[in-house]
This record gives C-alpha cells, structure tokens and sequence, in this order.
C-alpha cells in the first residue's frame, strides 16, 4: 500500500506490504484516504513502490505489459515522452493539451499526406481544415441567398443584380481556418507540448521514429501512446478518379468556382457539398447508387432529399460511375462521366466542370505500423477494435477519433474521448467517453439533427408494438412572410412504451437544427419522457416548441393532438398546419388527424 505519514498515536503502516482495513483501527478513514488519492472505491487496491497500479484488471494487465515486473525491480524504463500523440486533429489536440496541463511531457506528430490535387493544410485535422468549419461556414453563405430573396418580401429594397463570388468567400474562409490553425499552434505551445510535422511510424512496442519533409528519421520513446490519426475521403477505383475528380479535400481550397458539379455519393459530406454549391447557383446533380445517409432515419433522410429536389439540386439514382475522361482541361475544365444503372443495362453519360466523390472516408491506419507494434486492426475497414476506455489489444496503445471501430465519427465524441482518457491516464478519473445518444446534424439546405435510435433501428430493437412515434409537419414562421416551404419542416420522436414512454428517438428537419437538436440532446441524455416533454414549456414563438405542443383527444385506436388551445390569433399563422400533427400507434400504423 502506499506510504501513510505518521501520525501521533496511529501506527505506521508504510513498510507493511499489505493491510486489511476491516481488522485495522480506523480503516475507514484509510479507505477514505486512498479513495481521494486514487478514485478507486473497490478492493485490492495495489501500490507497488509506491506507484499506484490499481485493481485486479490493472494488476494482471500491468503482468501482461512488463510493466509489474519493472516496478517489483525497481527499474523504471526511461522514456522520451510520458505521452506520444498520432494525430494532430481534434481528438489528438484535446488529449494532448489535457495531458499537458496534468503536468505530463506530450509530444504531437501530425502529418497531412497531400491530396492527388496537391491539397494539403494546416494543424487542426479534418474537421478545421477541409471539415466541419469551412462546410458550415460555405452552408452560411448559401442561407444568405436565400435570405436575400426573403428579404424583398420583408421591405428591403435593393435594385442592384445581386451576384456570387467564389474567390472572396474561399479566402475569407481559408483565412480564418489559418487563424485557428495558428491558435492551436500558440495553445500547444503554452501548454509546453511538442509538436512536429512529421510522417510517424511504430517500430515496435516501445519505440517510435518520425520522418520530416527532409527524409531525415528521428527515433523517440513514449510510456503511451494514443493514436488519433483520422480518415481521408475514399476513392471510387475507377479509370480518371484520382487524376480528374476532387473530394472535399479538395473543395475548399478550390482556387475556382467548380461550375456545373457532378457529386457522386449520398452521404450526409455529399449532400451537404451538393447542398451548399446548388444554393450558391450552380448546376448540380447528385449521383446516388442505392439510399440516402445510410445509417440515418430513413424518413427523415428522404424527406431532406426531397427538400433538395425541390430546390434545383437534381438526383441521378440507381447508378454508379465507371470512367472519368477529360474532355477539356481549364478552371474548370470539362468533364466526361460515364455511369451504369444498378438495375438495368443502361448506361448514363454526362458532361460537368467538376466531380466531387464523396462516398465515404478511409480510416488512416495501414501506414503507421500498427502490424510491427501488435495492434489489432480490423482487415476490412481498417478500424481499430478498443475497449471501453480506448484501450487497443496493446495496453499502452489507445486510440480515439474516427479510427475507432464501431463508434460515431464526430469531432465532439474524439474531443470528449481525447479529453476523459487524458484525465483516466494521468488523474485518476473514472468517466469513460459515452457513446450513447450522441446528438448530430447534417447541414442540407433544410438542416437534420437527430440523437438517439432511426425508426429502422428502434424496430428492430423494440418491436412495433412497444413503440410510440409522434410526429408533424409545421411551417417555421420565418418562412410564412416569404411564403415559402410550407409543411417541408418535420419532427419525429420515437417512444419506448415499455418504459414509461422514453424518448429513445428524436429527428428535427428544418432551420437551425443543431441549436434545436443540442438541447433535446441533453434531455434525452438525462432520460426525458414523452409525459415530460408534455409538460414542458415551450419558448414561442420558435420550431423547437413543436415537440412540446399537444393535446389529447379520446379516440379509439389512437390519439390526436389539438393545438389550438395553445395559439392566440398572432400565433396561428405559424403553426396552422400543425393540425396535420398526430400521434402513430405503430403497430397499425394508423392515425387520427384532427
């Protein structure tokens, strides 16, 4: 056990190998002591030379690695790092910082391999550079069309051809991208963490080497590391892709307007890209081999689809693309795409100015030696197995992020995982990262949030008969004066009868879905009920209070919701096609409007 100090008229225990606090004079407050010392509330709770190892699991782990016999030695392996990093993204950042401010020697290896454009960028990974940031900040850009138009018809008076240009919005966006790019540079430098701009490698178990831009090899030791190198958009395989076509990589460092677009891909980087370029008022066409956001509400993803279709973006279904041929080269230049149909012999050939794949991403994990280091590797995706606490097959080796099998691919979940394995590391902590309703939105035109299980999934799990699903089109009031979308917006929740109607399933489509989306995330998150969210408040006049709003009426095979009593006549307007809205008795599927 650990060294306890002497104190007057207690004995001293810190040469004793091993006490029993239950036959111990004042045990409790011994285990007290160590529960601070250690935030471990069960037994045995091993010390060895003073180094906590923890309990049963640790203890037999520690055997495993090497690590116990080290301690029982006395020998304490040197090392160059407490903390080695892989990854320079967000996770990476996050964990490193926090490991950093626990007083821990942390170094970053971050390398971005240049895309067959040439594109490559900053410190930040994916969700900064060529992610996250700049697709919501190009989506902005789009909704300011759309709000222009609006404005006319809310009494701005403008006369002026109003136009687009492409340069003044890619560098005001590539400027403040390099702005956070240089902040986190400044923040790894204030937190005395080391990093580097190098290409990484696993040699072994214990042993690291980085390669510079020079090809000069520097070999470093760390007691951990944590892996965190990402993914790269996934190419299609075919004659031209590589040499003729960009992803999203690429996309936001355009040094020109792409003009007529071909994307191919439905997922939610393709319709987001497709989104936001139709709404700048290009020519684009959306390349789908079988379903929309796969993984996603089914309904939810259909409806945002056809939001999109009814909004210029056109929808090629059921094809594939077999070659890319340039027919012109140029800023843009001309494009031959040639498809086939996934279900007939037809053969689609059409001609654009840029191609954007987007089918998915790669896990970046098949050259940084995981093979030579022992670390477990899914064959098929590349995905990295871990345990609840980030842990791969080998104990010094963690991984957070996008790498992970079977875990979202979300910059928040990599930074919360980066930040908590830090804290269980080097602090003590217990919290372990919750993959559980995780909230999310794809920003399409008409934006989806969701959190919690699609409809598919929570049929599948629960069965019709034990679920609930309340659900109604509205009219944003926003969108009333313009006279624009009406009922286009949706809400769906997904209710598990067998206990007490939670909330298992909750979908937004329509305007500021993330901000909606965030806070019923937090209530689904603590256990929210449909009874509570009845009860519940709304604030008015906003879309958000339409997952509150309804009443019951008395009908035989289910229930309806009036939403009348709720509206004074400034209110109705907004909400008048809320009387559409009802409750699902899904396992007959029936309803009752009112």
């Amino acid at each position: 056990m650990p060294p306890v100090e002497n104190d007057t008229g207690k004995t001293d225990y810190s040469s004793v190998g091993s006490v029993y606090m239950l036959v111990l004079q004042d045990g409790t407050n011994y285990q007290e002591m160590l529960l601070q010392m250690t935030g471990q509330k069960t037994v045995p709770n091993v010390f060895i030379n003073k180094t906590h190892i923890g309990g049963c699991d640790k203890t037999m782990q520690a055997h495993k690695d090497g690590s116990l016999q080290q301690l029982l030695s006395g020998e304490k392996e040197n090392y160059d790092y407490d903390l080695i990093v892989i990854g320079g993204g967000s996770g990476g950042l996050a964990c490193s910082k926090e490991a950093a401010g626990l007083g821990k020697k942390v170094m970053v290896l971050d390398y971005v391999v240049p895309t067959p454009k040439g594109t490559t960028w900053g410190l930040g990974g994916t969700c900064v550079n060529v992610g996250c940031i700049p697709k919501k900040l190009m989506h902005q850009t789009a909704l300011l069309s759309t709000a222009l138009k609006d404005a006319r018809k809310f009494g701005w008076e403008f006369d002026e051809k109003v136009k687009h240009n492409w340069d003044t919005m890619k560098t005001a966006i590539n400027d403040y991208i390099g702005s956070l790019n240089w902040g986190y540079r400044v923040a790894l430098r204030d937190k005395e963490v080391m990093s580097m701009h190098m290409q990484s490698l696993l040699s072994h178990t214990k042993l690291r080497y980085a390669t510079n831009k020079r090809g000069k090899e520097t070999f470093y030791t760390s007691e951990r590391f944590v892996l965190a190198t990402g993914e790269r958009p996934r190419y299609l395989g075919i004659p031209g892709d590589k040499e003729y076509c960009i992803t999203s990589d690429d996309l936001f460092y355009l040094p020109h307007c792409p003009g007529k677009t071909l994307v191919i891909g439905a997922s939610y980087v393709a319709l987001e890209c497709g989104g936001f370029l139709a709404g700048l008022g290009l020519d684009v066409t959306v390349m789908v081999r079988s379903i929309l956001l796969r993984g996603f509400d089914q309904d939810m993803a259909n409806r945002a689809g056809e939001y999109m279709e009814g909004h210029g973006v056109k929808f090629l279904r059921q094809y594939v693309p077999t070659k890319i041929e340039e027919l012109e080269a140029g800023t843009p230049g001309r494009l031959k795409v040639t498809a086939k149909s996934t279900e007939t012999d037809e053969i689609f050939e059409g001609e654009y100015n840029t191609v954007l794949i987007a089918v998915g991403r790669d896990a970046c994990t098949d050259k940084i030696g995981l093979d030579k280091a022992g670390v477990k590797v899914n064959a098929k995706n590349g995905k990295i197995p871990v345990n609840d606490e980030e842990q791969t097959n080998v104990p010094h080796i963690h991984a957070i992020g996008d790498i992970l099998e079977g875990k979202w691919e979300l910059t928040p979940v990599a930074i919360q995982a980066g930040k908590l394995l830090a804290r269980r590391l080097y602090a003590g902590s217990k919290l372990k990262c919750d993959y559980v309703n995780v909230p999310t939105t794809v920003f399409t035109p008409l934006e989806y949030g969701s959190c919690g299980l699609s409809e598919e999934r929570a049929l599948e799990l629960y069965g019709e008969e034990n679920l609930e699903i309340y659900h109604s089109q509205f009219w944003p009031l926003e969108f009333t004066v313009p006279g624009r979308d009406n009922n286009k917006s949706y809400a769906k929740i997904i209710c598990n009868k067998l206990d007490n109607e939670r909330v298992i399933g909750f979908h937004y489509l329509g305007p500021n879905a993330g901000e909606v989306t965030q806070g019923f995330g937090a209530a689904i998150k603590c256990g929210v009920t449909k009874e509570l969210l009845d009860v519940t408040i709304g604030i008015h006049p906003t879309c958000a209070e339409v997952i509150l709003l309804s009443v019951w009426c008395d009908c035989v095979n289910c229930t309806s919701v009036n939403i009348w009593p709720y509206f004074d006549s400034c209110y109705q307007t907004f909400l008048i096609t809320q009387i559409s809205l009802h409750h699902i008795n899904a396992a007959s599927s029936s309803f009752c409007p009112l």
